[in-house]
């Protein structure tokens, strides 16, 4: 029996819990008795168990859950939680995290997302900022890919080599261990071991490519000055996959946000160089919890996904059809859309004639109740048009109010007959979800700076 297995079965480790997130089960772990909650977003591949077998990884878990209480889960698709086709999109991680949350009584944390887990903390903070007291990030990336406006991403090919390596964890032993020895750094030969077992047990082949090819497809860049929490963009001085100017770049976007810098610590990090990030977390959180700033206050502000709808030619098929006639089929029209409102947690805002505006709180479901309206009103002999826009909107009265509302309703009355149009920050907020687009063009916006470039929605899954 090899040492990490013998370690593997001697360590006791804390119960693993399960919340139901739909029909998914997630795994989750609570540690720790601290004044106030810390939920861990991690990176990549986990496994709630295997990270306490980690000789240069529990020591961290054991040190966060000195000053809070832990909260960690595997999300769904790896480590101990259900196994799904695809890979989960950031609005679908979200709702596992709201999951857990309400499953062990957390009504405000403060998070802490690593890697590829901080642009779900980021969008978390901006969408539920009554849920989220502060907000802890490392080794972040709003975007993967390379942009001409996004110097620091990679290229289409550079991923694609990353892919093929990752993939060798998979292969013959020593093929592994030198797949993880890039991914992790330097590390010693029991911990390079306890990886390559976290990676295999957490995840599989097709499971990794397909988590790997959603990540591509991140960008949250638009989310970053709708956070308004307290925020801390950690970066360790070797890292050689974010630059410092990456973070600052962030930095700069996010309006209570700076930038510490960790000497001798890179992209990830294990034993004591680990333990350096963590005393910058605990000093941070835990002047945000002496300052009040746990304390329950309505948000004023939140990121959300406004929709607009309106028949066309309403007027043209009210004389038709005669003031009674139209009245009872408008009243049908907006059963339909209430009745789609409610099965994709839409809320209904304002009714004004024919025409409806709601919000969502994640645009990959705002699309596919936008799309079911569309469809179920041509029964009734109906056209019509939809626009979304996802936004920082001011909140007032439970209502929301703005520049990004005015943006979705000019969006909307950009839309064709039965067309589903969306903005651009719309459409890159949705990658992974099965959602296809066409690209419509720039459009002005009627009374809305500058450009607005527009995609129609043509596939929802």
């Amino acid at each position: 029996m090899s040492r990490s297995r013998a370690t593997l079965l001697r360590v006791n480790v804390p119960e693993v819990r399960y919340a139901k997130s739909g029909d998914v089960n997630i795994a989750y772990q609570v540690t720790g008795e601290g004044p106030f909650d810390l939920v861990f977003v991690p990176g990549f591949v986990t496994h709630l168990e295997l990270h306490w077998k980690m000789r240069s990884f529990a020591p961290v878990l054991e040190r966060l859950s000195s000053f809070s209480r832990l909260i960690r889960f595997d999300k769904r698709g790896t480590g101990m939680s259900d196994r799904i086709s695809g890979a989960p999109t950031l609005e679908t991680r979200m709702d596992d995290v709201r999951a857990v949350m309400d499953a062990v009584g957390s009504r405000r944390a403060a998070f802490f997302g690593l890697s590829e887990g901080a642009a779900m903390s980021i969008l978390f903070a901006a969408t539920y900022p009554e849920r989220t007291a502060a907000l802890v990030v490392r080794s972040a990336f709003p975007r993967t890919l390379w942009a001409p406006d996004y110097p620091w991403g990679r290229t289409q090919e550079d991923y694609a080599r990353e892919i093929e390596r990752d993939l060798r964890i998979f292969g013959p032993r020593a093929q592994a261990r030198e797949a993880v020895r890039v991914i992790s750094g330097n590390l010693g030969d029991e911990d390079l071991d306890s990886v390559v077992d976290l990676y295999r047990f957490g995840s599989s082949p097709g499971a990794l490519e397909a988590l790997e090819r959603m990540n591509k497809e991140i960008d949250i860049r638009h989310v970053l000055p709708a956070v308004r929490v307290p925020t801390l963009i950690l970066r360790g001085s070797e890292d050689t996959i974010v630059p410092i100017e990456l973070a600052r770049y962030m930095a700069s976007r996010i309006p209570m946000a700076r930038v510490v810098e960790i000497p001798g610590v890179g992209h990830l990090a294990f034993g004591k160089p680990a333990l350096l990030v963590v005393d910058e977390i605990e000093r941070f959180v835990t002047r945000v919890w002496e300052s009040g700033g746990w304390e329950e206050s309505e948000p004023d502000r939140v990121l959300a996904t406004v929709l607009f709808t309106d028949i066309v030619g309403s007027t043209a098929k009210a004389a038709e059809l005669g003031d009674r006639a139209w009245r009872e089929l408008l009243g049908r029209h907006h059963e339909v859309i209430r009745r789609e409102l409610f099965r994709f947690r839409g809320a209904e805002l304002d009714v004004a004639g024919d025409g409806f505006f709601a919000r969502f709180d994640g645009p990959a479901r705002a699309i596919r109740c936008a799309r079911a309206i569309t469809e179920n009103v041509r029964e009734l002999g109906l056209e019509v048009r939809a626009g979304l826009h996802t936004g920082e909107c001011e909140v007032m009265d439970g209502k929301v109010g703005g520049i990004a509302v005015h943006i979705g309703a000019r969006v909307a009355k950009e839309a064709h007959p039965g067309e589903v149009l969306v903005s651009s920050t719309v459409r890159d907020l949705v990658a992974g979800s099965g959602i296809r687009f066409e690209d419509r063009g720039t459009a002005e916006l009627k009374g809305v700076p500058g450009e607005w470039r527009l995609y129609s929605v043509t596939e929802s899954s």
